[in-house]
């Protein structure tokens, strides 16, 4: 099982992300002798089509943080950039994805905890300590802090919502190529009425996630 990190004391809680150093957790285990820390989030919970996407980022001490925060605070433009840079920059990058099919056997909780994971093991370092956003998350790393609203408070875990969310958008833009009567370049796959509206004349495409109660009602037996 995970276990919470020894003698962590994370700074105050704030809704703000200057409402405290967002590299607080990272220096924490830094100062334990933890060199290599990986913050991990998730993209792609709430669609009704597509896969789950997971990041996990390790960025080194002296990264620049000016614009990394909650990927969904961030333009599209603005995401790209960071993207960009956090590729470039850091020390290791790891992805995950579940797909849809997979979703199904599994709920969607499951099977985003299983991309976490596989994040994780895609990473090309073997990782000291885990910062990952929201609760916790079983067996994800044995040294592993949940941090709420990490996503927007804490570097690493920012970085990786902006790596997973760029990564699955780019994904529903290339699956609307192939599946384009369903608008998935605009929509990401989520329920948006022009979403529901393309459900409603095609029915599902294989992408969609057929346990999701809005594409269930469209499912033939």
């Amino acid at each position: 099982m995970t276990t919470a990190v020894s003698d962590f004391k994370p700074p105050p809680p704030g809704d703000d992300s200057s409402s405290g150093d967002r590299w607080a957790w990272e220096r924490a285990l830094w100062a334990q002798g933890r060199t290599y820390v990986a913050g991990v989030d998730e993209a792609g919970r709430g669609p009704l089509a597509g896969p789950v996407v997971a990041a996990a980022v390790i960025l080194p001490p002296d990264f620049d943080g000016a614009g990394i925060r909650d990927s969904k605070k961030l333009s599209a433009v603005a995401r790209e950039r960071a993207e960009a840079r956090i590729l470039t920059e850091a020390l290791a990058v790891g992805i995950g994805m579940v797909e849809a099919a997979e979703i199904d056997r599994l709920n969607i909780l499951r099977a985003t905890h299983q991309a976490m994971r596989c994040a994780l093991h895609a990473l090309a370092i073997p990782v000291d300590a885990v910062l990952v956003d929201g609760l916790p998350v079983p067996d994800l790393h044995p040294c592993c802090q949940a941090v709420v609203k990490g996503d927007d408070r804490c570097f690493s875990i920012a970085a990786a919502s902006i790596i997973a969310k760029v990564t699955r958008d780019r994904l529903m833009c290339a699956c609307a190529e192939q599946y384009p009567e369903y608008g998935f370049a605009r929509h990401k796959g989520y329920p948006a009425p022009e979403h529901l509206a393309a459900l409603e004349q095609h029915g599902p495409c294989p992408l969609h996630r057929r346990s999701f109660a809005p594409v269930a009602r469209h499912t033939s037996e």
